[in-house]
């Protein structure tokens, strides 16, 4: 892992003592795609079906199903850091040099590479010795594709042999030592602004190439770099005609060229730039067009290369500056030469940068919004040549925050190198995992045209227009019961808001920094999946706290909105109100992103039993972690109904939820009956962190209650003890006495907030008091790493979801039997809160040896939900691994801002309890969902037991 690096001295120019490294002739792995076993063909058939028929029935209308198991995509294992800022798009790039992975429009995901998008060099010495290649080891594809005009007439010489890829992202660099001409030396930097904290350059779609050039030889050496491009998007568009190119207008020595593309299929236009600084050692040439293939007037890929190897530049050419046009059929790109003489044992640096503006986000529902960057250069498609521009004079100060930031995480010589490296690394998919970061204004087209029937709670009523004139030293039932005898009055009032707009919850004079989507996984398309979003959101509070809390408060204003269109589900075929008042939606969306919430539709997630419980242990942490009172007042109602509507699954009173029989949670393959271990434990967390929230907005007797009804659910969850861990649930069945991985979720939260001597897992990170007591945690802690991990390719994988208490892996169900990587770190994080940091390292390590590491999986880069002990991937780039910072958090110990919330045990009285509980029992059922309904059909039922019958 280590280069050589004077001590105490780092070049920002050159790799990092510490990355993530491939040799670029490195073989690839070949993935294997998951499979279900015979059992599980039987219990998916009937959802599968239904499914397969709603993929056919979606694309039959032009739209695509948020799943599709049987989509083909291109999978390989080179993938490398990507391109770009977070939330304007974004283009991958192989550690072999290729571009790809082209996400520049919502859901689009072109992975193939496009392959006239190249770096290459020409070297030439006095003594007419020359060499010149692509910067790409040869690819058989080109070969294919090679025709008289083309690229595959370019010199495609590179071995890679005795070059290496270093990631550290959000940089990289390519070392080629030797190659092509063994007296000349090149790295290449890649540098994107990725930068934590910073709301501005962190939204830009660029990237800098920076190339360091050494010369070891005994006399001077002329060399060209040549940076090539295609006026292309990805996939086909660059056939698509009616494309045209041309040069950009010369400032401050930088040179380029605007590709100008004119998308098809009703996506928006999008421009690129190329551009390169132009010093006094370095001059600076353009070839504004080539003729890829096709047809067109004017040079062809064939010509350019030659021109560029006779004369080492373009000065010859002759062009008018009149803009060209493609025809349709037809490829054509441009060029970028930098020409320099390099003297013996001297070093000289080159500077390109790449660009795009892609101004307008338009969805599949025909809303378009804005995104964030424009707030900066405007909403002009040429702006980028501006951005390119500005990105060649200020990339420096971005690698000086970078390393600022990363420095002294990669200095801590106390943490394994593999995890100071792959901390950095998962962050890859803020910027890979589909995201988009608006302007935080509404779409650009009148809310009048949308004819839903739905509704707001929050801003149903002038009561609600701002959150921060309530008096949260009343009681918040008689304001909330207020609010909804309004809102139930105005229910078919056709110009209700109607919309999960969580910018509307700002108070005066809070800045409004945006809204933030991303990707569940690249293969699950629903914008900011909350059951996920539980564990990636601690890189986001983290890095960019503000995004953070804007995703808070889309929910928060999600909670309050019901949507009674029917949408079928997947599962049993019924057809359920796509959202209704209290739940939190699953997802803000996809086709109309907060607009139209949930696009998940395998489950009726509206009775999932740990959504709500994990809105408010997030929304506390994320209110300690940033100090944000005006935040914390503003989401509360949002809370106390999140709890209000969860009470309803407590069906025997006893103060405790109890699951119902199917996946009602994030293990959406893995049923649970009963009290349960994952959602039990995230109930009672949250009924601790509503309690504790209350008394900071100022409602002690809220507060109370709250701390009253956690102290009850405590007692009865700690029945699922047995006497080394918490069973999966109490239920009796097959997977009952389970070890479960994430038994501990509730505690980890609590815990992860401050560390008091006793506190558990989301309920550690909060800084909240214990849900069990630490002798249990660290017993289940360990029972967790002596099955769940060591027992599964001794310890090289992570831990399996479930294990039976005999060994065996827990093969009820295909989440069981599986390993995810998000879950691992977390249940790392856990640990090290518990000081158990060997044991965590020890855990987490498998998902490195899986994901990242020479001899694993080949998923670096696109970290998968996870894989099962057959070593099979489902739903690669994902969004759970970000959790990685979630052990961050635990082994940095983030101040917090808890005031003075800790409960005090006495304070309540049993008549108080009493008096408040009749007001929120009038909540709860005003938010009481109707009964389910008998299952399924005659067909349904004898499927059913047949296959109950059946000796698997």
């Amino acid at each position: 892992m280590k280069s050589s690096c004077p001590p105490g001295f780092v070049d920002p120019w050159k790799p990092d003592s510490l990355t993530w490294q491939r040799k670029l002739n490195t073989k690839a792995n070949t993935l294997t795609r998951f499979n279900l076993k015979l059992r599980e063909i039987k219990h998916l058939a009937p959802l599968s079906v239904r499914l397969w028929h709603h993929v056919n029935a979606e694309a039959a209308e032009g739209r695509i199903s948020i799943i599709d198991p049987c989509s083909k995509r291109l999978v390989t294992s080179y993938h490398g850091v990507p391109l770009g800022g977070i939330g304007a798009g974004s283009i991958g790039r192989s550690y072999r040099g290729e571009f790809q992975r082209y996400q520049l429009f919502p859901r689009v995901c072109e992975d193939s590479p496009v392959l006239a998008n190249q770096f290459s060099v020409f070297v030439s010495h006095p003594n007419g010795k020359k060499s010149s290649t692509v910067l790409c080891p040869r690819n058989p594809e080109v070969l294919k594709k090679s025709a008289s005009s083309g690229i595959g007439s370019w010199d495609w010489n590179l071995n890679g042999e005795s070059s290496t890829y270093h990631a550290l992202y959000p940089r990289a660099w390519t070392v080629y030592e030797g190659e092509p001409d063994p007296e000349i030396s090149i790295i290449s930097c890649q540098i994107s602004p990725f930068i934590p904290h910073n709301y501005k350059e962190s939204s830009f779609p660029v990237s800098v190439f920076k190339f360091t050039l050494s010369n070891s030889g005994k006399s001077s050496a002329d060399i060209t770099l040549l940076f090539t491009w295609a006026n292309s998007a990805g996939g086909t568009s660059e056939f698509s005609g009616h494309h045209y190119n041309s040069k950009m207008k010369t400032k401050d020595g930088v040179h380029g060229v605007l590709l100008n593309h004119k998308t098809a299929d009703g996506r928006p236009p999008v421009t690129f730039a190329i551009a390169a600084e132009e010093t006094g050692d370095v001059h600076i040439s353009e070839c504004p067009c080539f003729l890829i293939s096709g047809i067109s007037s004017g040079i062809t890929a064939k010509e350019m290369w030659q021109e560029i190897k006779q004369h080492g530049s373009f000065d010859r050419l002759d062009f008018d500056g009149s803009s060209i046009h493609s025809e349709p059929g037809s490829s054509i790109g441009a060029a970028l030469a930098a020409s320099l003489t390099l003297p013996p044992d001297t070093v000289r640096t080159v500077t390109f940068s790449l660009a795009w503006a892609c101004p307008e986000v338009r969805f599949a529902s025909g809303k378009t919004y804005h995104r964030r960057y424009t707030r900066f250069y405007g909403a002009r498609l040429d702006a980028a040549g501006e951005i390119a521009h500005d990105a060649i004079l200020e990339h420096a100060n971005w690698v000086s925050e970078i390393e600022a930031w990363q420095r002294p995480i990669l200095e801590d010589r106390r943490l394994p190198e593999w995890y100071r490296i792959t901390l950095f690394n998962e962050l890859y998919f803020l910027n890979a995992g589909g995201t988009i970061w608006t302007d935080g204004l509404p779409p650009m087209q009148s809310l009048a045209t949308i004819e839903q029937m739905k509704f707001s709670l929050d801003r149903s009523s002038s009561d609600l227009k701002n959150t921060k004139d309530i008096d949260h030293q009343k009681d918040s039932t008689v304001e909330i019961l207020g609010w909804m005898t309004s809102m139930l009055e105005q229910i078919h009032n056709p110009t209700t808001s109607n919309s999960a707009f969580g910018t509307y919850l700002l108070q005066s004079g809070e800045e409004n920094i945006g809204q933030f989507l991303y990707l569940e996984g690249i293969e699950y398309h629903m914008w900011n999946t909350y059951d996920v979003h539980f564990y990636s959101s601690f890189a986001i509070i983290m890095l960019f706290p503000l995004l953070e809390l804007s995703i808070q408060r889309d929910f928060a204003a999600a909670i309050m909105v019901h949507d009674p269109s029917r949408m079928k589900i997947m599962s049993d075929g019924k057809w359920v109100p796509r959202k209704v008042l209290g739940a939190v939606p699953h997802d803000i969306g996809i086709s109309d992103p907060w607009f139209e919430l949930n696009a998940y539709n395998i489950f009726d997630t509206d009775r999932w039993k740990d959504l709500n419980s994990k809105y408010v242990l997030q929304v506390y942490r994320d209110m300690v972690a940033s100090g944000d009172k005006n935040f914390a007042k503003a989401v509360w109602p949002s809370v106390y109904i999140a709890i209000a509507f969860l009470d309803q699954f407590d069906k025997d009173g006893d103060g405790m939820i109890e699951n119902d029989g199917f996946p009602d949670q994030t293990y959406d393959a893995w049923s649970v009956t009963g009290v349960s271990a994952y959602c039990g434990g995230l109930w009672v967390a949250a009924l601790q962190a509503a309690s504790a929230m209350a008394r900071e907005v100022g409602d002690s007797v809220t507060g109370d209650y709250f701390w009253f009804k956690f102290q009850k659910a405590k007692a009865v969850y700690d029945k699922l003890w047995n006497g080394s861990y918490f069973n999966y649930d109490n239920s009796g069945g097959s997977s009952s006495s389970s070890i479960q991985a994430d038994q501990l979720a509730g505690q980890w939260i609590v815990r992860l907030l401050e560390d008091f001597n006793e506190i558990p897992r989301y309920a550690r990170a909060c800084g909240l008091q214990p849900i069990v007591n630490e002798e249990k945690v660290r017993s289940a802690l360990e029972k967790v790493y002596n099955f769940n991990v060591l027992k599964v390719k001794e310890g090289k994988r992570g831990a399996v979801n479930g294990m039976l208490p005999d060994g065996r892996v827990d093969m009820s169900a295909m989440q069981s039997r599986e390993i995810w990587a998000g879950v691992t770190y977390s249940v790392a994080a856990n640990m090290i809160h518990e000081g158990m940091e060997e044991m965590a390292f020890n855990t987490a390590s498998g998902i490195y040896d899986a994901a990242w590491s020479q001899e694993g999986l080949g998923y670096s880069f696109q970290t998968p939900e996870g894989w099962n002990t057959d070593d099979e991937y489902r739903s690669l780039c994902y969004m759970r691994p970000l959790a990685i910072w979630a052990m961050q958090w635990a082994l940095s110990k983030p101040e917090l801002h808890n005031h003075d919330m800790m409960i005090k045990s006495g304070d309540s009285t049993e008549t108080l309890n009493y008096e408040h509980h009749v007001g929120f029992e009038k909540v709860a059922r005003l938010l009481k969902l109707p009964e389910v309904e008998g299952s399924g059909s005659f067909l349904q039922l004898f499927f059913d037991m047949v296959c109950r019958r059946l000796p698997f």
